[in-house]
């Protein structure tokens, strides 16, 4: 017969408590980890991608707030990457012009649905494309989080029944869209 000393229930319980959290803790990871993932569309032409777009409308990032004009120009570069210049008029429709270049890297293996975005070396941002129109007229960018998304058309203006139509569809693909803020773009 074991004879059970007071400390040994109490770190028993302790025990307990610690391999109930831990299980606890690894079956909310493993429902995470069933979450949808974004799905990036099925091949990208990179040729046709290229040139101007409008954003239209995000989720919020600290380094677009205050932003009008929001435009991203992307440019392929004979090295294999893509160059890309986003601008934006911080403040006002009538500031003046602001922005930043970078680089985006297809990623292999992924069609040119995904890339990686980088504009501070050594750090690189994932750029999935996760909707696009079948003549690239407007096209959605996200993230494999969902963290990040924007909405771009070739024009400053999108037809509000496309953008509902965008809207309905990410939504029931699970994306917070009430966290989406139009863009002013009414420049001149």
């Amino acid at each position: 017969m074991a004879v059970m000393t007071p400390g040994f229930n109490n770190q028993f319980s302790k025990m307990k408590v610690t391999i109930l959290a831990a299980m606890a803790g690894l079956f909310l990871l493993g429902c995470r980890s069933t979450e949808k993932v974004p799905t990036p569309v099925g091949e990208v032409d990179l040729g046709r991608y290229t040139g101007l777009w409008y954003d239209i409308a995000s989720f919020p990032v600290r380094f677009q707030r205050g932003c009008h004009c929001t435009t991203a120009e992307y440019t392929l570069m004979p090295e294999g990457y893509v160059k890309v210049v986003n601008k934006c008029r911080k403040g006002g429709y009538n500031s003046e012009e602001s922005g930043i270049t970078g680089k985006a890297f297809p990623v292999k293996g992924a069609s040119n649905t995904k890339l990686k975005v980088q504009f501070f070396w050594p750090f690189r941002a994932d750029y999935w494309i996760v909707r696009l129109d079948k003549d690239y007229r407007w096209a959605v960018v996200s993230s494999p989080g969902k963290d990040y998304l924007w909405i771009l058309s070739r024009t400053p203006q999108m037809e509000e029944s496309i953008y509902q139509s965008i809207i309905n569809d990410l939504s029931a693909d699970g994306y917070d869209t009430g966290r989406l803020v139009k863009v002013p773009q009414e420049c001149k």
